[in-house]
C-alpha cells in the first residue's frame, strides 16, 4: 500500500495541486482524505489552510472504481428499461382510456339525439340549430352502440347493477348514503341522499357526470337492450336546471341593453340545450353554438331582423359606449348629464332668440378706469 502523506493548501484544489507535484503523479492518480477545510477567518485573522492525506492509487483502488462504474452502469440501464416500461404501460393506458372516452361519448351522442327529438315544442330557429348540433357532434364520434332502447320488463337486474356498484364505491370512500331507485319506463333514476353530498356533485356536477357515466357502463354490461340512467342528489339536477334559465334570461338581458354579441362557458349537450330552450321564444335574441367539443359553448346575439324601435321603447335608447339610457330612470350619472345636456340647450336656444344690446361708451370708459386703478 503506497504511502499516505499530509498536505496542507489555501483551497483544496491548491492542497491537491500541490499533492500531485510533491508524489510526481496526476490528480486522476491520487486517493486523498480531507483533514481540515480551509477557513477565511474574520478581517483576514484566523484564517485556516484546507489539509488533506494522500496517496497514490494501487491497484485495488483501480478495481474499485471499475467495480463502481460497472455497477452505476447497470443501475443506469435498469432505471432505463424501468422508464421505458413504464412509458410502454403509459401509452397502454392512454389509449385504453382514449378508447373508454370514445365509448362514453358514443352514447352520449345517443342521449343528445334522443333529448333532442323530444323538445319538438322549440322554436324552428332553435330547434334547427339543436338539430345542427347534434348531427355535428354525432359526426365526431363514430356510433358503436347498436343496441335498441327500449322499456324493460323487469328492471331489479339494472336497479341491483347500479345499487352494488354505488355502494361498493361509498365505502371505498368510507360514505353512507341511501340509495332510492325508481324506473320510469324510459329512465332509471337513482336518488342519492346521505351527508356530504356536494363531494359527489363536484364543481359544475363533474364528479356527478362521472358518477353517472360509470354506472350506466356497470348497468348496460352484456345487456341486450340500453337503459339510460340518471343520478341525482340533493335535487342537483333541477336547481342546475334553474340556474341555467336565469342565466339565459339575463345574459338576453344584456345583449339587448348592449347589443353586444355574449360568449358564454364551455357546456355540454344536456345544458345548452337549456340555454337554447330558456331563449326560444325570445323576440330580439338568438342562441347558436360554436367550437368543438368538449369547449363548445353558446353563443347569444340580437337577431338580425330583431325590431330596434320595439326594443328602443323598451329598454331605451342605446348609448354611445355601449348599453341603452333610459329616459324613464331616475337618478343615476346619465341622467344628470341627460339633465346637463337640456340645460345647454335651452340656453343655446335662448341665446339665438336674445337681440344684442350696445353699451355705452361712457359706461365702458368707466370700467377701464376703474381696472386700471385697481
Amino acid at each position: 500500500m503506497s504511502e499516505m502523506i499530509r498536505v496542507s493548501g489555501k483551497t483544496l484544489e491548491d492542497a491537491i495541486t500541490n499533492a500531485t507535484i510533491s508524489l510526481g503523479v496526476t490528480s486522476d492518480s491520487i486517493v486523498y482524505t480531507i483533514i481540515e477545510h480551509e477557513s477565511k477567518g474574520f478581517l483576514g485573522i484566523g484564517a485556516k489552510d484546507a489539509v488533506i492525506e494522500v496517496r497514490v492509487k494501487n491497484e485495488a483502488d483501480y478495481e474499485a472504481e471499475k467495480l463502481k462504474i460497472k455497477a452505476e452502469e447497470d443501475a443506469a440501464r435498469a432505471a432505463q428499461e424501468a422508464a421505458d416500461k413504464a412509458a410502454a404501460e403509459e401509452e397502454n393506458a392512454a389509449q385504453a382510456a382514449a378508447e373508454e372516452m370514445i365509448s362514453r361519448e358514443t352514447e352520449e351522442t345517443a342521449d343528445v339525439s334522443e333529448e333532442a327529438a323530444s323538445n319538438a315544442a322549440q322554436t324552428e330557429e332553435t330547434a334547427e340549430e339543436a338539430a345542427e348540433e347534434t348531427e355535428e357532434y354525432a359526426e365526431e364520434i363514430p356510433r358503436k352502440r347498436t343496441r335498441e332502447i327500449k322499456p324493460l320488463e323487469d328492471p331489479s337486474e339494472a336497479i341491483a347493477k347500479a345499487e352494488g356498484f354505488l355502494r361498493d364505491v361509498y365505502q371505498a370512500m368510507g360514505m353512507d348514503v341511501e340509495l332510492i331507485s325508481t324506473y320510469d319506463g324510459e329512465v332509471l333514476n337513482v336518488q342519492m341522499n346521505g351527508d356530504d353530498m356536494g363531494i359527489l356533485i363536484g364543481k359544475r356536477g363533474q364528479t356527478l357526470d362521472s358518477l353517472q357515466y360509470l354506472v350506466s357502463l356497470v348497468v348496460n354490461k352484456e345487456s341486450p337492450t340500453y337503459v339510460r340512467v340518471k343520478l341525482d342528489t340533493e335535487n342537483y339536477r333541477d336547481r342546475r336546471k334553474a340556474t341555467l334559465e336565469n342565466l339565459a334570461k339575463n345574459i338576453a338581458v344584456k345583449v339587448k341593453k348592449n347589443r353586444q354579441t355574449v360568449y358564454l362557458e364551455p357546456m355540454n349537450p344536456y345544458e345548452r340545450r337549456i340555454i337554447h330552450s330558456a331563449l326560444q321564444s325570445d323576440p330580439f335574441v338568438t342562441t347558436y353554438s360554436e367550437g368543438e367539443e368538449p369547449n363548445r359553448k353558446v353563443v347569444v346575439a340580437l337577431k338580425k331582423d330583431a325590431d330596434l324601435d320595439a326594443l328602443e321603447r323598451k329598454y331605451g335608447e342605446k348609448r354611445g359606449r355601449g348599453g341603452y339610457r333610459n329616459s324613464r330612470g331616475r337618478g343615476g350619472r346619465n341622467d344628470r348629464r341627460g339633465s346637463r345636456r337640456q340645460d345647454r340647450d335651452a340656453f343655446n336656444e335662448a341665446a339665438d332668440i336674445i337681440e344684442p344690446v350696445e353699451i355705452p361708451d361712457t359706461l365702458t370708459e368707466s370700467f377701464e378706469e376703474t381696472s386700471s386703478e385697481e
